[in-house]
């Protein structure tokens, strides 16, 4: 028997999948459960369709990441904090960066896509990645100075 899986099933498949599985485990289990309906007629139409939407949805996030690759990639963006001694009062962190950039390049990024694995505390120039998108990850400089 044909199903759709409604939920993640461990050792059988993920949500959205059409499987085959026997009769009596999914009389017996998946229906009572709510884990799958059987894939025929407008289950399938709607699979299909919300398939295709959320395709047209990932290819407008993709074109986005790509323009904002494009308009941070070589761009350098500076970062004013107090020092003393050519160590940082406080530090800089994933948000600090994150407003910056949005400040002078005009690109809004989240904090969470900034891979900043210590927070910065001296002056200088970083290499920070940033990952925006799964496929597309761009090396930011940042130069940290003296307020």
């Amino acid at each position: 028997m044909k199903v759709i899986l409604l939920q993640d099933i461990q050792n059988t498949g993920k949500q959205g999948d059409v499987i085959t599985v026997s009769d009596g485990y999914a009389r017996n289990y998946l229906y009572p459960r709510k884990l799958a309906v059987e894939a025929q007629g407008g289950a399938l139409k709607n699979l299909l369709a919300k398939n295709a939407l959320e395709e047209r949805r990932s290819e407008k996030i993709l074109t986005q990441a790509q323009k904002d690759q494009a308009a941070l990639e070589g761009k350098v963006v500076n970062i004013h904090a107090r020092s003393g001694e050519g160590k940082l009062y406080g530090r800089v962190t994933a948000q600090d960066i994150a407003d910056a950039i949005g400040k002078d390049l005009g690109v809004k990024l989240d904090k969470r896509k900034i891979s900043l694995l210590d927070p910065i505390k001296q002056l200088g120039e970083y290499q920070i990645p940033v990952k925006l998108h799964r496929d597309v990850t761009v090396d930011v400089k940042v130069t940290v100075v003296a307020a």
